[in-house]
């Protein structure tokens, strides 16, 4: 038997794997729905065809397959309702302060998901592969079968996208002005997708 990498499913094992990964595709389903039940519903569709294949997938080779698959399944689905399905905001830094108020942040994440509304299926799957699952943009290639250059292209205008949305621009800074300086660009704290210096990966435990 080959070698298995640690944490990988042993023996075609398809209940074991699907139990202990459930919680994280769930939480990466719901980083590209925005919902808790569209998460769910996208992870069985995903686990079920995952099944269907079991027996063909290289046991050292099953994340990245089902990564693929549920990116996938997400934009074949957003495709077919022709709705926008809306991601779970990456907050602004000020969001996460201790002296925001909680009817505060359920604005300001409410603003900020209509401004993700926005964007496509695929800018938003790269996006979350990129800074929910930490995944690196050669990875990201790979995983959606495209080009390096097309992934830094959806980060680019998808990060422009959310920076250049009135939900943003508007945003007052930290002196309390308007996002927008003299210049009419916005402060970086303000910007989206910007972690601080030396922030833990988001969803990671402290």
């Amino acid at each position: 038997m080959p070698h298995e990498k640690p944490g990988s499913p042993e023996g075609g094992d398809f209940a074991a794997y699907a139990t202990a990964a459930w919680p994280r595709l769930v939480r990466t389903a719901h980083m590209l729905t925005g919902d808790f039940h569209e998460a769910e519903d996208l992870v069985q569709t995903t686990l079920a065809k995952v099944y269907a294949r079991w027996r063909r997938i290289p046991r050292d080779d099953v994340d990245f397959y089902v990564r693929r698959s549920l990116v996938n399944n997400n934009i074949s689905r957003v495709r077919k309702r022709r709705v926008a399905h809306l991601l779970t905001p990456f907050l602004p830094e000020r969001v996460h302060e201790p002296q925001a108020g909680h009817a505060d942040s359920v604005a300001q994440r409410a603003a900020v998901t209509q401004a993700l509304a926005g964007l496509s299926a695929r800018q938003r799957s790269v996006l979350v592969l990129r800074f929910w699952e930490d995944l690196s943009e050669s990875e990201i290639a790979e995983l959606l079968g495209c080009s390096l250059g097309t992934v830094k292209t959806h980060v680019r205008r998808g990060l422009t996208a959310l920076r250049a949305h009135p939900v943003f621009a508007a945003a007052p800074g930290e002196d309390g002005s308007s996002g927008r300086s003299g210049g009419g660009r916005r402060p970086a704290s303000a910007s989206p997708f910007a972690p601080p210096p030396h922030s833990p990966v988001p969803g990671a435990r402290p």
